[in-house]
Formats: C-alpha cells, sequence, structure tokens
C-alpha cells in the first residue's frame, strides 16, 4: 500500500516537470482574467500602457493618458494600477503619480473614481477604468470630490480653476502648493 503512495507521489512529480524543467507558475484566476482584459484593451488614442516590471508582472503596470480636450489638454499624467489576484470581485487600486491640481484626484494621488469604489461590479474590466479616468480629465466631478478646494473653484469660479490647472500643468504654484510640470 505504501509503495502505491510513493509511485503517486513520483507520477506527479514526473507530470510537475517537462524535459527535466519546471512546470510554469500556476495563475490566479485574477491573472487570467488580466491577461483577457490586456488582450481585449481598446484604449483611447490619449493613452498608452506599459509595464515597467516586464511582461511577466502583468498585475502592475502604468497607464499615461495625455488629455486631448478640457482644461487638461496637453499634460502627461501617469497612473498605477495594482491588480489584487481577487479580480475581477476586487477593482486594481489606481494611484496617479503624476502630481495635479484636479478635484477628483488628491495630492496624494488617490482617485475619487465610483467604479473604483462602490460601484465596481465584476463584468467591469480595465478598458472600463481607462476611459473613466480620460472622463475625468475632459469632465472633472466638483460634486465627488477628494480635492475639496478644486472642486470648489471649479464650481465657483471655472476661469479661476482653468487658470490654476495651466499654471500647475506648467509646474507652479497654486496657493502654497507647488506642482511639477507636467506639459
Amino acid at each position: 500500500m505504501i509503495n502505491l503512495f510513493k509511485i503517486k507521489g513520483q507520477k506527479k512529480d514526473d507530470a510537475a516537470t517537462t524535459n527535466g524543467k519546471p512546470a510554469a507558475k500556476k495563475q490566479s484566476p485574477g491573472e487570467l482574467r488580466l491577461h483577457k482584459d490586456i488582450a481585449e484593451l481598446n484604449l483611447p488614442k490619449t493613452t498608452k500602457i506599459s509595464f515597467p516590471h516586464g511582461k511577466d508582472d502583468l498585475m502592475n503596470f502604468e497607464a499615461t493618458i495625455k488629455p486631448d480636450e478640457g482644461y487638461y489638454v496637453g499634460g502627461k499624467f501617469v497612473f498605477t494600477f495594482q491588480v489584487p489576484p481577487a479580480y475581477p470581485h476586487e477593482p486594481p487600486k489606481v494611484k496617479c503619480k503624476t502630481k495635479v491640481y484636479h478635484p477628483n484626484i488628491d495630492l496624494e494621488g488617490n482617485v475619487c473614481l465610483n467604479i473604483l469604489r462602490e460601484d465596481w461590479k465584476p463584468v467591469l474590466n480595465i478598458n472600463t477604468i481607462v476611459y473613466g479616468l480620460n472622463l475625468l480629465f475632459s469632465q472633472p466631478n466638483d460634486e465627488d470630490p477628494l480635492n475639496h478646494e478644486a472642486a470648489a473653484v471649479l464650481r465657483d469660479d471655472p476661469k479661476k480653476f482653468e487658470k490654476n490647472v495651466h499654471r500647475a500643468m506648467a509646474g507652479g504654484y497654486v496657493g502654497e502648493t507647488h506642482f511639477p510640470r507636467c506639459l
């Protein structure tokens, strides 16, 4: 009886290696879904995706958005995506690496986008998030802000908001806060 278990274990070990090489790492369901999402990406012309840690780390990547309309036209904004193993049942963690004067992005890079929080559903995908981020630049939302000061200026004085955005993107100060150039 013991030999039978030993043989089964040996067969399992043999199956795990191919031609003396270890078997490929088993992918989590989240990784499999992410592969599908990336293969099916239909990015707007304003967005590029890159993998700074190489193609072996698909769970961490960057999206660069260069808006071609709205207040932020001409700017370049980089977002990091950290996709959890439980994806698509949990949304990716998305942060803006570019310091930006925006009502829906705070100075630490946190992003206020409903589909990244309470409205996330497993049927949503990376493409949906990218389009949502693009929408934040063409239509900033002063009703659900992270940067309350920027939201108040947008709501009360859109011309001043536009001047503040241009000053920040050019590498200037808005109030006491300095923004690096992102044009």
